[in-house]
């Protein structure tokens, strides 16, 4: 079995990537109600602060911060997994593994974190987030995305509608 190794900082800042099982999957969009309401689940009994989140078909990219005394961000995501495959069938294809962990094969198991370090570690997970459809050819301004806080940050005065105006945008790491 794998050692993975989790920063746990109470109070801090992460940025995550959680992904479905199945890459080709269009779920986190066609069922982003679902999305919303089980995110919104988990944020109401477990607080946290989301500062900036993009969901993707197959996947989602997303920073929180956590209250003070608090480092419990795998909690939250088991909530929001487990709350949205609730409310979906299982997937046709499951193994023994997924089948003795009554997992419906939705989600991959694991997820990314990075713990955010300063200021400028925290404006490039941002910009990263916010760009990522484009960066997928899902669209080809940020602004045309539907499912993406960047919506808040051009009502807030942060960026302008045309931020980023479809240029390629190099925050210095990968998915």
């Amino acid at each position: 079995m794998s050692n993975y190794r989790r920063e746990w900082m109470p109070g801090g800042t992460y940025f995550f990537t959680v992904t479905l099982a199945d890459r080709r999957s269009t779920l986190l969009t066609d069922a982003i109600e679902v999305l919303r309401q089980a995110y919104g689940n988990a944020a109401h009994s477990m607080p946290f602060q989301t500062i900036a989140i993009c969901v993707l078909p197959d996947h989602l990219h997303a920073v929180w911060r956590l209250p003070d005394g608090d480092s419990a961000y795998s909690q939250r995501w088991s909530l929001i997994k487990s709350c949205f495959s609730r409310s979906l069938p299982a997937s046709d294809d499951l193994g023994a593994s997924k089948l003795r962990r009554r997992e419906k094969g939705i989600w991959q198991r694991r997820f990314w974190e990075h713990r955010i370090r300063d200021d400028d570690d925290l404006a490039r997970h941002v910009d990263y987030i916010h760009y990522n459809p484009v960066r997928h050819g899902l669209v080809e301004r940020v602004c045309d995305w539907p499912y993406s806080s960047f919506h808040r940050y051009v009502t807030q005065g942060v960026h302008p509608p045309d931020w980023a105006g479809g240029t390629e945008l190099d925050g210095g790491f990968g998915e």
